[in-house]
Parts: structure tokens; C-alpha cells; sequence
């Protein structure tokens, strides 16, 4: 039976930056229009935490259940180093996807947008399908774009709409840095496991391009998030405050440039996910400055 800190462990904390900077640059982006609601930001947070927890527990069942983390190099798989049985794992997903469906209604009342259910729903499903199902799409190459479409212009513009009624330019400029920062965290994680995706023929975005176009896709997905935040910064001087992000990104790209594999690019997953929250944390206080 699994102890409460490899529950922890497989829950993937070094994951949850790319739930909480959304949120953090959508309320921002909400600031800017005069609609900010903290519990609104609060809901669409709890939905980002819970929905980033299901899909990691979900994740760690289903390639559990496949064989594919049978041999790893990273982190804790509950069901791959057989800690917790498959059913335990699978039903901690759905409780946290219970948590986000919850929150995600009562934020949905709220906000009056009761078409955005629809977008809570895909949500779920892109969740559960990353790894699950016959088809995984996660499987085919296709995860880093699910999680740029539902890190990025989903979550981030899904938290401005539900505060303000609006978007704005600021917004989906955001939204995209954010999701590129997000996407850069799963290519971290994707460039590590090359070597045993390949073997258990997991054909992720990084088997596809190779060792070489994994580490400059990397590279140009965190520089394109910081022009972004510089071209905000552009219009709103105070979001050059985003630049906080910029010494863990230049941590985190001397591995990956340096040739680093296996374990030596775990840190490179915890420094992407903490440059991009620093990133947000720094662009929405520059937008919260900028408001006030």
C-alpha cells in the first residue's frame, strides 16, 4: 500500500506550476479589464489544480496498466513500481476530476457562461485520453498540443472570461506564452523518457523529432514565451516584471543544450515549471500594478 508521501510523489508537484500560471495570467488579464473577482479566481484555480492532478494520476494508471513505466528513469509511478494497485489510482483521477467537475459548476453559475460546461467536459476528456483509451493520443505524438490548447488558450482565457465577460489582446498573448511554457514542461519530460518510450513503443512528439529538434523545440517554446511577456511589457511597462522567469529558463537550458539525458534532465522539468511560474507570477503583477 502506498504511503501519503508517494501519493504525493505521484501526483507530480513539480507538474502543478502549469495549473496555477493560467490562472494567475488570466486574473491578471482580468485586472486590466476591470472585472478581477477573487473567488472566481479562486474556482478556476481549484479547477486547474484538480484537473492537473487527475491527469497525472490518470496518466500514471494508465501507462501503468500498459507496461509503459515498467523501466523508468524519472520520478515515482504508483502503478508502474506497484505501490498502489491500478483501481486505487484510477479512482484517485476521477475523485480529482470529481473535485474539478465541482468547481468548474459552481464557477460556470457564477459567471453566467453556461455554454463553457462544454469546454469543462473536453477538459475532462483530453485528461483522461492523454493516456487512456485505445488511441491515446499522448501515444501519437499529439500531447504537446492538447496541453498548449488546454494549459494555454483554454485555461487562461476560460479564467479572464469568467471574471471579466471579455478578452483581451494581453490575454491571448499570455495565453499563448503560457501554453508554450506549458508545452516545454512536457518536452522536458518527453526528451528524458526517449530512450524507454521507444522501447515500449510510446511514440511521443520527442521519439518523433529525435534527441536534436526535442532540444531546440524546448528552446524556441520558452523564448517565444519571453517575447511575448516583452511585447506586453511593450504596452504595460509593469509586466516587465515577467522577466523574474528568465534565470530559472537560462538554469534550465544549460542542460538541455548542454546534451544532458536520463536523470540529469529531471531538474530541467522542475526549472521550466518554476520559470514559468515565476513568468506569470510576475506578468500578472505587472498587470495588477498596471490596473491599479
Amino acid at each position: 500500500m502506498a504511503t501519503v508521501a508517494q501519493w504525493v510523489e505521484g501526483a507530480r508537484p513539480r507538474t502543478l506550476p502549469t495549473a496555477l500560471s493560467p490562472v494567475l495570467a488570466g486574473s491578471g488579464a482580468a485586472a486590466l479589464l476591470g472585472g478581477f473577482s477573487l473567488p472566481r479566481a479562486l474556482l478556476a484555480l481549484v479547477v486547474a489544480l484538480a484537473l492537473q492532478v487527475g491527469v497525472n494520476y490518470a496518466n500514471d494508471y494508465s501507462d501503468g496498466i500498459r507496461g509503459t513505466d515498467d523501466v523508468r528513469v524519472g520520478p515515482l509511478r504508483l502503478v508502474g513500481s506497484r505501490v498502489a494497485a491500478p483501481h486505487a489510482v484510477r479512482n484517485a483521477a476521477f475523485a480529482a476530476f470529481g473535485v474539478a467537475g465541482v468547481a468548474g459548476l459552481v464557477l460556470v453559475a457564477l459567471s453566467g457562461h453556461w455554454w463553457l460546461l462544454a469546454t469543462g467536459v473536453a477538459c475532462v476528456l483530453a485528461a483522461w485520453f492523454y493516456t487512456g483509451g485505445r488511441h491515446p493520443y499522448g501515444y501519437h505524438g499529439l500531447g504537446e498540443v492538447f496541453v498548449f490548447v488546454f494549459f494555454g488558450p483554454v485555461a487562461v482565457l476560460g479564467t479572464t472570461y469568467t471574471q471579466a465577460d471579455a478578452i483581451s489582446w494581453e490575454a491571448v498573448a499570455a495565453s499563448v506564452a503560457v501554453g508554450g511554457y506549458a508545452c516545454a514542461v512536457l518536452v522536458a519530460n518527453n526528451l528524458r523518457d526517449i530512450p524507454t518510450d521507444v522501447q515500449s513503443g510510446k511514440r511521443t512528439l520527442a521519439v518523433r523529432m529525435g534527441d536534436a529538434g526535442s532540444r531546440r523545440l524546448w528552446t524556441a517554446l520558452v523564448g517565444c514565451a519571453l517575447v511575448l511577456g516583452v511585447l506586453i511589457s511593450v504596452r504595460h511597462p509593469w509586466a516587465a516584471l515577467m522577466v523574474i522567469g528568465v534565470p530559472l529558463a537560462v538554469r534550465a537550458i544549460r542542460p538541455v543544450l548542454g546534451g544532458a539525458t536520463g536523470r540529469a534532465l529531471i531538474p530541467v522539468l522542475r526549472d521550466t515549471g518554476l520559470s514559468e511560474l515565476t513568468f506569470a507570477v510576475g506578468l500578472t503583477a505587472g498587470m495588477f500594478l498596471t490596473a491599479a
